[in-house]
């Protein structure tokens, strides 16, 4: 059987297909798969995928973007000009992509195809449904990206991270998987919690923040966290992973700060730090929040407002309706550094309080999504 997986654009929509990858192996062994990404995560993918023991071809494919945000008008787009450049000529490569997809599909046709969702997808897609090949999509977010809706019309299966009233999908074809991660996402105990401090080279008596903003980055949050940081170092040590585009600009806080600080541009090893960590402070991306939820975590969630449809402002407050998760909001002037640093010390000093929120975030954990997804997989295959 051959099976083709697509996705990119962030670590978001990487990990979850490797997730699912590992799984489909497990039940098929024989099973040949193929991941295609796009060319800003092709190098980031192929590490993932070497480094969880998969044998997979990688191969890049052409792919475009339309940016827009949900609080711009029209003037605002004429003084961004460049982001209208920008569509432009992503109108072409979305083009470009699907003539790829159409030779590559014709050429070694695969049995299914699994669609993890974002931009990458929208080329292969439109050509899968033409040429009849059965494919699954998995949407992660609340609010669904204009791609999965897109193909969510010819799609064998439309699976989903969030429970399906969430959705407008049609009955029938919609299934609540739950977000596929790998098997290192889960709880740790206590003793494992101050081991995992201890490997990581920090205090097991102190509690520990751990900072990010997803495998891009998050500047807002990276701000405030430098404005408040010799506050937070007195009550805990702190982790900050900047991302690749902020980590330059922050580098002079591991300088300045050297005592129960660690500053990260990215790392593979997530899973790890969220171990060791007492809260977490966090965009509210679907698949950041599956991993979270996984391991039960107390949270404080920054949600990015610029995205398409609210998405990551409405995944926050679906937590936050159910008491899962603490809200801290960013606004056009950045994240206000006083509300964040008066919501973790809330969480911080409040052992009670961390532990209501970790138990009712790890009530939307389903530790079998990648499983249920790697065998929707192979049945829309054999239909």
């Amino acid at each position: 059987m051959k099976i083709l997986l697509v996705g990119g654009g962030s670590g978001g929509h990487v990990t979850p297909v490797i997730a699912v990858a590992k799984e489909i192996v497990r039940i098929h062994p024989r099973a040949k798969l193929i991941f295609w990404t796009d060319k800003k995560y092709f190098e980031k993918s192929k590490e993932l995928i070497a480094q969880n023991g998969l044998k997979m071809p990688v191969r890049r494919l052409s792919s475009g973007k339309l940016r827009r945000y949900t609080n711009f008008r029209f003037m605002d787009y004429v003084r961004h000009f460049g982001m209208v450049l920008g569509n432009f000529f992503d109108g072409f490569r979305i083009v470009w992509g699907i003539l790829q997809s159409f030779c590559r599909l014709v050429v070694n046709r695969p049995d299914v195809i699994f669609l993890k969702g974002g931009y990458v997808c929208l080329p292969v897609g439109i050509v899968a449904g033409f040429l009849k090949i059965p494919y699954v999509i998995h949407d992660s977010d609340a609010a669904p990206g204009l791609t999965n809706r897109v193909l969510a019309k010819k799609a064998k299966v439309i699976a989903t991270g969030m429970p399906l009233e969430f959705y407008k999908y049609p009955e029938g074809r919609a299934v609540w998987t739950g977000i596929p991660i790998t098997e290192s996402f889960r709880p740790v105990n206590k003793v494992g919690q101050r081991r995992a401090k201890q490997e990581l080279g920090f205090d097991a008596s102190r509690p520990l923040l751990v900072v990010t903003g997803g495998s891009l980055g998050a500047l807002h949050i990276n701000e405030a966290i430098a404005k408040i940081l010799p506050e937070l170092l007195k009550e805990c040590s702190v982790v900050l992973i900047t991302g690749h585009e902020s980590y330059d600009s922050m580098k002079y806080l591991a300088e300045k700060y050297t005592e129960g600080f660690e500053l990260i541009e990215f790392t593979s090893e997530i899973a790890k730090y969220f171990a060791a960590a007492d809260v977490v402070v966090s965009r509210s991306g679907a698949s950041t929040m599956s991993e979270l939820a996984s391991m039960k975590k107390a949270v404080v969630l920054v949600p990015n407002h610029k995205l398409p449809g609210f998405h990551q402002v409405k995944n926050a407050e679906n937590y936050v309706a159910v008491g899962a998760a603490v809200l801290v909001r960013d606004r056009e002037q950045g994240v206000d550094e006083k509300e964040l640093l008066k919501a973790v010390r809330k969480v911080l000093r409040d052992e009670a309080l961390r532990a209501e929120l970790s138990k009712k975030l790890g009530g939307f954990a389903k530790n079998d999504a990648a499983a249920e997804l790697a065998k929707l997989v192979l049945a829309a295959a054999r239909k």
